[in-house]
């Protein structure tokens, strides 16, 4: 491009980043409900981006009340069924959670497909639309994607590779974890994350997936003392308004909520690079500047385990979803996450 070009392009684009926000915006006040608030996330990006940021660049006309799902006494699962009916105007949870009410919630995270985390936003990327389009014909417009660090295993008795998997049962946070904990004869368990730390002290589960860094937030070391941290997954989570209450904002708070949450989204992405070996160090003896380090023994990646991840992936989790998903969304996911990762599900 030519430097004079170059120049008017830059000016442009300042202009109408300008313009959305030096523009008067009508005083809103958004009823937000958030996602796990013991995340670092939730207290470091989540909430401020409502309480503070939008404040900041809307030249305080716009902000939002926010309260974690959890700090409700909702489980997750129910979170965006009450933001259809109206109850709240924007609310966030874990896709996972809802793959048991339609399989398409599970598309961008299935357990074993994205090895590192910078795939896994390639795909989430590419399937976006196919989210969005799902969404709208519920009643829910998408406003972010995001997601954790790895998700990792927490075992309550040693773990020195997946095929010590087998007779345990192990609490997953959605379908595709379930099939793939089943792969290796264990057994999946749908339990809410506030029972978790209590199940693994008292032996009603043997393991538990979640984050690394949430983990620990959560205290699962006080009854977990092994820590797996070959990821399985990454934790998706959406952010969604309600339809009617987002299109009766003004359309320059839409357009100014939308700018923000894109750079949300990169936020997210780079604290989850950041904290997942912060979350290893914390659980594990290590230097931890969340807390007093706990004392897990982090066990070494057993030999072939990062290879023998995509068995389960290829013979049981991917051909599970795709019965469960449809035709329909089947071709979906083939026509973008499955470019990405060299792979096809079937129907049937």
């Amino acid at each position: 491009m030519r430097p004079f070009a170059q120049a008017a392009t830059l000016l442009a684009a300042a202009t109408l980043s300008f313009g959305v926000t030096a523009q008067v915006l009508p005083k809103t006040t958004l009823n937000v409900v958030g996602n796990l608030g013991i995340t670092t996330q939730s207290k470091e990006l989540e909430q401020p981006f409502w309480t503070k940021v939008m404040p900041q660049v809307s030249g305080g006309a716009v902000s939002g009340t926010i309260k974690p799902w959890n700090e409700m006494g909702l489980k997750g699962p129910e979170v965006f069924k009450l933001l259809r009916q109206g109850l709240y105007d924007i609310a966030a949870t874990q896709l996972g959670f809802l793959a048991g009410e339609n399989a398409i919630n599970d598309a961008t995270d299935l357990a074993g497909v994205s090895t590192s985390l910078e795939q896994f936003w390639e795909v989430t990327t590419r399937f976006r639309p196919t989210l969005e389009s799902f969404y709208e014909k519920q009643g829910l417009k998408v406003l972010a994607l995001t997601s954790f660090q790895a998700q990792v295993l927490y075992c309550k008795n040693e773990m020195k590779s997946l095929a010590d998997l087998k007779g345990r049962k192990v609490r997953v946070s959605g379908a595709s974890q379930a099939d793939f904990i089943e792969f290796f004869g264990g057994s999946g368990i749908n339990m809410a994350f506030g029972d978790v730390q209590q199940a693994l002290v008292n032996g009603v589960i043997d393991c538990a997936i979640t984050g690394t860094l949430g983990g620990y937030k959560a205290k699962w070391f006080e009854g977990a003392r092994a820590l797996y941290p070959l990821p399985i997954n990454w934790g998706s989570g959406m952010m969604a308004a309600n339809t009617a209450s987002w299109n009766k904002l003004d359309a320059g708070v839409r357009n100014l909520i939308m700018n923000e949450l894109a750079k949300y989204e990169r936020q997210v992405f780079e604290q989850n690079k950041r904290e997942n070996d912060i979350g290893l160090a914390c659980n594990t003896g290590g230097t931890c500047g969340e807390g007093p380090a706990a004392k897990m023994a982090l066990i070494p990646i057993a030999a072939g385990d990062t290879d023998l991840r995509r068995k389960p992936l290829l013979e049981s989790v991917l051909p599970k979803w795709g019965k469960r998903c449809g035709a329909d969304c089947v071709k979906s996911w083939n026509d973008t996450v499955g470019r990405v990762v060299n792979l096809q599900a079937r129907a049937n």
